[in-house]
């Protein structure tokens, strides 16, 4: 099965069904941003420092995979050129909605996140990567392409999950109130469920997901060259899972290209 067309038709749907993360920003917000007054976030609740950004004005930004009206916009709105590259068709036209209403500079571009070959080597300053590599099968092509577009010194800020996330079974654990150990990491959809949570999955259109080891969402930045210069966790929701109570559930880093001796 291809999972990027298959993803792209499950956020498609999702994006028609207004998600979270499918609210485009009104214009009160892109006016804040004008003005200097703003904030997005990579992970659930905690908003990006300001000093991962260094100064944008004019730099040239990469959205990679952050569609739905909210972070382009409002970097843009900040004074980057912006250039949001996303799965679904749904979610960028949501891009474009709040960038033609307020009149921001912001290009789309349709597409696969491990597959920047739209762009050239060293074409931004900075890309913007909220959480989304759940989505992708394999990410350390991911990292090896930011690193291919990104100048010399530019920032990667992304946005992941923590992968003890995928050993439980959330419905379970909401079912019965216990965290057990179900599956072992790297997790898969497609490979770890059983077969008939997987069928639901599918029958209900849900995009599959992958939980990647700190190896592959750490590890793979270093690997591509990075250097890790900011962390930090965040949490979810009770509502969203019972292990919100014990652990965060996601993390966030900026990366550098630096060149190393």
């Amino acid at each position: 099965m291809n999972t990027v067309s298959y993803n792209r038709d499950a956020w498609n749907k999702q994006s028609r069904s207004g998600s979270r993360w499918s609210q485009p920003v009104d214009s009160s917000v892109i006016a804040s941003a004008k003005a200097g007054e703003w904030e997005v976030i990579l992970t659930p609740n905690k908003s990006v420092p300001q000093g991962w950004f260094g100064n944008l004005s004019g730099k040239k930004v990469l959205c990679l995979a952050s569609g739905g009206g909210q972070q382009a916009p409002i970097l843009a709105a900040a004074g980057a050129r912006v250039h949001s590259f996303d799965n679904s068709d749904e979610q960028l036209a949501k891009d474009l909605m709040v960038a033609e209403r307020d009149q921001l500079d912001l290009k789309t571009c349709q597409g696969d996140m491990a597959d920047l070959s739209a762009f050239a080597d060293e074409s931004f300053d900075l890309i913007f990567h909220p959480v989304s590599n759940v989505f992708s099968e394999s990410i350390r092509p991911v990292w090896q392409e930011c690193f291919r577009v990104l100048k010399r010194g530019g920032r990667l800020l992304s946005g992941f999950m923590n992968p003890m996330f995928f050993l439980f079974d959330h419905e379970e654990a909401e079912e019965t109130g216990t965290l057990e150990v179900q599956y072992a990491l790297p997790f898969s959809d497609l490979k770890s469920l059983p077969k008939e949570k997987l069928d639901r999955i599918i029958q209900e259109g849900l995009a599959f997901e992958f939980g990647h080891t700190l190896d592959d969402q750490i590890g793979g930045q270093i690997e591509a060259g990075f250097a890790i210069c900011g962390f930090y966790e965040d949490d979810w929701d009770d509502q969203a899972t019972p292990l919100n109570k014990f652990a965060s559930a996601y993390i966030a880093t900026l990366a550098r290209k630096i060149e190393f001796e």
